[in-house]
């Protein structure tokens, strides 16, 4: 098995995942890999951490998703590897369900977003962003 630690989708990736036919809500698996200290434009808050950074980017982000009808299922720190093997390991996951792709693309596209995008920037190394269909029973009502 072969995998990229990104930062930012390439072109074709982002053409393709927005291309895709509507299919309702998904959650997005993110697997995550921070950089050892954070690193903000102009070398502010160098005193963070690159967790500290993303959790930044996670306070701020919590109300946008919630405007466009997301939700982080789960967030935690990776603790060990029971099957497989990675080195290194990624730092976290988060889990989030999104409504639909229109809603993430707007979300993703937003002047909100953007603002808050500068923390996950200076915190994240890369990550993984896997989506994966929503189950039927974990789908919210209304």
């Amino acid at each position: 098995m072969h995998f990229v630690n990104s930062l930012y989708p390439a072109a074709a990736q982002m053409q393709a995942f927005f291309g895709a036919t509507e299919d309702g809500s998904f959650v997005m698996v993110n697997l995550l890999k921070f950089k050892l200290r954070a690193v903000y434009p102009h070398g502010s808050d160098s005193h963070l951490t690159g967790a500290e950074a993303y959790a930044r980017y996670g306070a701020e982000l919590a109300p946008i998703l919630a405007n466009h009808g997301a939700r982080v299922i789960y967030s935690g720190a990776v603790t060990g590897l029971m099957i497989g093997e990675c080195d290194p390991l990624w730092d976290a996951v988060a889990l989030v369900e999104y409504p639909s792709l229109a809603s993430f693309r707007a979300m993703v596209e937003s002047a909100e977003y953007e603002k808050v995008a500068v923390h996950r920037t200076a915190g994240l190394e890369g990550q993984l962003n896997i989506q994966t269909k929503a189950p039927v029973t974990n789908r919210r009502v209304g």
